[in-house]
């Protein structure tokens, strides 16, 4: 049996309107969408254009994968790491096997000169 929600989330629309006595409990099911208008007041147009956050939404099913445009668009931001040696060594053979199955040894060889002052043969 296939749920309207099911179709919704496969087709991840721009716009979805969920007008019924319940939409909060529709829109607990919704992962994919947009922009989602609650209820017979929440016409389209009413978020495009005056209520909504945002006009630049994701379209052709996009929605499935991104967000529609946010300040956070315009941010740049880094990821920083801080590892310390006994973390660095409890988790190396692990590090360096994620590595390993990617082919990318010079990755766990750099984890595994730092533990155990070796280069791994890459088995």
């Amino acid at each position: 049996e296939i749920q309207a929600t099911d179709v919704i989330n496969r087709i991840a629309p721009e716009h979805l309107e969920i007008v019924t006595e319940t939409p909060r409990v529709v829109l607990k099911k919704i992962n994919n969408a947009g922009a989602v208008f609650l209820g017979s007041y929440s016409p389209t147009a009413a978020g495009d254009y005056w209520l909504g956050p945002n006009h630049v939404l994701p379209t052709g099913g996009a929605a499935r994968y991104c967000s529609g445009l946010s300040v956070l668009d315009f941010v740049k931001a880094s990821s920083v790491i801080e590892c310390s040696p006994e973390r660095l060594k409890c988790d190396a053979a692990k590090i360096a096997r994620f590595a390993e199955c990617e082919g990318l040894q010079s990755h766990a060889d750099s984890v595994l000169i730092r533990t155990s002052g070796g280069i791994s043969d890459g088995r």
